[in-house]
C-alpha cells in the first residue's frame, strides 16, 4: 500500500484516540454498522482531501465499511494529526498521505498522489483537490503547484479528460471551498457535480458555531496561555463561525468587537449586543484578533501598524491569507519563534505582533480542531452524501448542489434520538391546516 506519513509505530496512539472520539460520534457509527452490512459504496473510490483527525478516521472507516476504496491527503499543512494518520496506515489499511508542518511542496505532492489513486468521488475541505483536479483537466498549466504540474504535464489530454469523466461527484465541507466552487459554477468550468455539505443546516449551524467557537478559543488558549477574562477580543466576520467564537469569547468575559462589510451581518451583531466596528478602528483597540471571514488580507499591513505592544493575532478561517503576513514581515524589524505556536514580530519603535499558527486555522494548528460530537453530525452528511452521489450521482447536473433535505433532517432526527431527545410530531388535523390555504381563523 502506498503512503506518505511521519511515524507507522505511532499508531497505537492513533487507535486509542480514535477510539475515544468514536464515543462522540454516534450518529456517524450507526451509520457505518450499517454500511457495513448493506455495502452502498461498493466499487467506489473516494480521494478525501481533509483534516486528517480523530474524526476524519471515523468517517473514514464508515466509508470503507460501505466498501468504498479510500485514501486521504490534508486539507491544511499544519492539521495533520500523525498518530492518527499511522493508525488508518497501519490497522485500517487506508492509504494516508499527510504530516503536520509539511511545506507546501510536500503538501501538493499529496494532493497528486490521493489524485493518482483515480477516484470516482472526491471529497474536499477547500476545495484545493478539486481545483487542482480542474486545473489538469483544463490544461490550466499555470494554475498548477509544480508538484502536480510536473506530474500532469505527463498525462495524455485523453488520460485527463478521464480524470473528471470517471467522478459522478464530490461533497465540499467548508465555507471556503463553497464560495470556490459557486465560482466555478458561475463560471462554466466545473466538469462534475458538487454537493456542499457546509451547507446542511444540520452541519453549519453547529459545527460551524459550536465546534468552531470552543475549538479557536481551545487553539488561542493553548497557544498563549493568555487570559480571555477582560481582554478586547475582536472577530473579523460575523457568519456562523463568527458567531460562535463571539459567543464563547464573551463567555469567558472578553468585550467583544466584530468587524464586518455585510450590513445585514454587522446589524444582526449590534443586536447579539456585541459592538461593531470598521477594522481600521477595532485595530487600534484590540487585545486579542482572530479572522473567520473566507477572504483574503482582512488584517492588512496597514491594520498592523496601528495595533497596540502586545496584540495577538489568529486566523480560523480555511486560508491563511486573511492575514497579509508579507506585509506584515515587510514592516518588521525583527521576528522570533517564542513559544511553540506564537511568532514574535517587531515593528518600528519596538511594537510587538504575535501570530499564532502562522497564520493558519489555529483550532488544528495548535489544538484538535472542532469535538467529535459536533464532527458527528458533519460527517454523518458526508457518509450519507457518499451513498446518495452511489445511485444518484449520474443525474445530476455540473452545479453546486444543497444537502437533501431528507439527508439533512435524517441527521438532526438520529442526533436526538442518540442524545435522548424526544420531540413531538404533527398531528393528521395540523398537518392538513398547514398544507391547505384555505384554512385560516
Amino acid at each position: 500500500m502506498d503512503y506518505h506519513i511521519k511515524d507507522i509505530n505511532k499508531a497505537g496512539e492513533g487507535r486509542l484516540r480514535v477510539e475515544w472520539a468514536s464515543q462522540g460520534m454516534t450518529v456517524l457509527d450507526a451509520i457505518r454498522e450499517r454500511f457495513e452490512r448493506d455495502r452502498p459504496l461498493q466499487g467506489m473510490r473516494i480521494s478525501a482531501c481533509l483534516h486528517i483527525t480523530t474524526e476524519t478516521a471515523n468517517l473514514a472507516r464508515a466509508l470503507k465499511g460501505g466498501g468504498a476504496e479510500v485514501a486521504l491527503c490534508a486539507s491544511n499543512p499544519l492539521s495533520t494529526q500523525d498518530d492518527v494518520a499511522a493508525y488508518l496506515v497501519a490497522e485500517e489499511e487506508i492509504p494516508v498521505f499527510a504530516i503536520k508542518g509539511e511545506d507546501s511542496q510536500t503538501y501538493y505532492e499529496h494532493i497528486r498522489r490521493a489524485l493518482e489513486c483515480g477516484p470516482t468521488v472526491t471529497m474536499d475541505d477547500g476545495a484545493d483537490l478539486v481545483s487542482s483536479l480542474h486545473f489538469i483537466a483544463l490544461g490550466k498549466w499555470g494554475e498548477l503547484n509544480p508538484a502536480v504540474r510536473s506530474w500532469a504535464e505527463g498525462l495524455s489530454r485523453v488520460a485527463r479528460e478521464e480524470m473528471v469523466r470517471r467522478i459522478v461527484g464530490g461533497t465540499e465541507e467548508t465555507t471556503t471551498g463553497v464560495i470556490r466552487l459557486r465560482s466555478m459554477e458561475s463560471s462554466e468550468v466545473l466538469q462534475f457535480p458538487i454537493i456542499a455539505v457546509n451547507d446542511a443546516d444540520s452541519k453549519h449551524f453547529f459545527d460551524n458555531r459550536y465546534g468552531t467557537g470552543q475549538s479557536t478559543m481551545d487553539g488561542i488558549i493553548r497557544a498563549t496561555n493568555r487570559l480571555i477574562a477582560g481582554s478586547i477580543f475582536v472577530v473579523c466576520g460575523y457568519g456562523w463561525c463568527g458567531k460562535g467564537l463571539a459567543m464563547r469569547a464573551r463567555g469567558m468575559g472578553a468585550q467583544v468587537v466584530v468587524t464586518e462589510v455585510d450590513p445585514l451581518k454587522a446589524l444582526e451583531a449590534v443586536m447579539d449586543g456585541y459592538q461593531v466596528m470598521p477594522i481600521s478602528e477595532a485595530t487600534r483597540v484590540g487585545d486579542i484578533f482572530c479572522t473567520v471571514s473566507g477572504d483574503v488580507k482582512v488584517i492588512a499591513r496597514d491594520h498592523f501598524r496601528q495595533m497596540k505592544d502586545g496584540a495577538i493575532v489568529a486566523n480560523s478561517g480555511h486560508f491563511n491569507v486573511e492575514l497579509d503576513l508579507e506585509g506584515l514581515e515587510e514592516i518588521s524589524v525583527s521576528k522570533k519563534k517564542v513559544r511553540e505556536h506564537v511568532e514574535e514580530h517587531v515593528l518600528e519603535g519596538g511594537r510587538r505582533i504575535y501570530v499564532l499558527g502562522e497564520g493558519r486555522l489555529i483550532n488544528l494548528a495548535s489544538a484538535e480542531g472542532h469535538p467529535s460530537s459536533v464532527m458527528d453530525m458533519s460527517f454523518s452528511n458526508q457518509a450519507l452524501v457518499a451513498e446518495y452521489l452511489a445511485s444518484h450521482g449520474h443525474t445530476l447536473e455540473k452545479r453546486v448542489y444543497r444537502v437533501p433535505v431528507e439527508i439533512d433532517r435524517a441527521v438532526a432526527k438520529m442526533k436526538l434520538e442518540a442524545m435522548g431527545v424526544r420531540i413531538d410530531q404533527l398531528t393528521e388535523e395540523q398537518q392538513s391546516y398547514l398544507a391547505s390555504w384555505e384554512k385560516g381563523t
